[in-house]
């Protein structure tokens, strides 16, 4: 028997596939089930909650309100259209296409960067500091500033999410590429490849995997950004609907807003862990 043979024999066979079908079927409907029963759980929760006369509605409107804001801010009623003459998928709409340019343009710079510092002493030692400081700033201390520098429009808008978004990116990037084994670098160089191609064929695919957690919590950082970065000017915008409703203490529209943003946010951080899984399927097996 050959050695691959004797290999293939022994490798270890998953857990799940050696599970009878009942148990697997078991699991997945446990998996279903517990995120559901949670929801379920939580409405029980808010509506007592808001019978319970402690607040009033204003303050804690039952789910039942909030549900008909959906509706009117999801559609045309007694002549209006949504809010503010936008619908709540408009509004979502144009806050994620801002995220999506302002996301990009900080994952793009953080990637640049943290490959640079992390295969260049002298690089890194001039820009940490400015990171690590820049990381430690929130989105609204600078906001004013790029107001003041940029104007009301857009442009303030997608500069914030992008500085939001380089530094996670950025640092996991340069720890990641500071973490390649010193093995493979030599062995490459040794084979006769230029300083590119050590960066091109060994640094970034043994990056890659930090580098994708980066790119998720810098997505993240965003989204968490969003609402300020459309404090002015911000409709049409999810966050501008949530900040001009709040104005006029439309509780509803505010959590209607609320959790827009919060499951628009739980589709992408899903979709970015699909493709995690798929660009590095051997994180965790290798």
């Amino acid at each position: 028997m050959s050695t691959t043979s004797r290999l293939q024999k022994a490798e270890p066979t998953p857990a799940s596939l050696n599970s009878p079908p009942k148990a697997r079927a078991w699991a997945r409907a446990r998996h279903i089930a517990l995120p559901f029963g949670s929801l379920l759980l939580f409405l029980a929760l808010w509506q007592l909650l808001a019978a319970g006369g402690t607040w009033s509605e204003t303050l804690v409107p039952p789910p039942a309100k909030v549900w008909d804001a959906f509706v009117d801010v999801s559609t045309t009623h007694d002549g209006v259209r949504g809010y503010n003459g936008t619908t709540l998928i408009e509004h979502l709409g144009i806050s994620l296409r801002r995220i999506a340019l302002g996301a990009a343009i900080g994952i793009l710079a953080g990637v640049v960067f943290g490959v640079l510092m992390g295969t260049a002493g002298w690089f890194r030692s001039l820009f940490e500091p400015w990171i690590t400081f820049l990381r430690t700033l929130p989105p609204l201390a600078y906001f004013s500033l790029l107001i003041i520098w940029l104007g009301i429009n857009e442009e303030p808008k997608i500069t914030l999410l992008a500085v939001a978004a380089f530094p996670p990116v950025a640092v996991s990037t340069t720890a990641a590429v500071a973490a390649v084994p010193q093995s493979l670098v030599e062995a490459a160089r040794a084979l006769g490849g230029s300083r590119w191609d050590v960066v091109k064929d060994v640094v970034l695919p043994s990056a890659l995997p930090e580098t994708l957690t980066g790119v998720r919590l810098a997505v993240g950082v965003a989204y968490s950004s969003l609402v300020a970065a459309e404090l002015v000017n911000g409709l049409p915008g999810i966050g501008g609907m949530v900040k001009d409703a709040a104005n006029y203490n439309n509780t509803p529209v505010v959590l209607v807003g609320i959790i827009a943003i919060g499951i628009s946010g739980l589709v992408i951080d899903g979709l970015l862990l699909r493709l995690e899984r798929a660009v590095v399927p051997w994180r965790g097996r290798a």
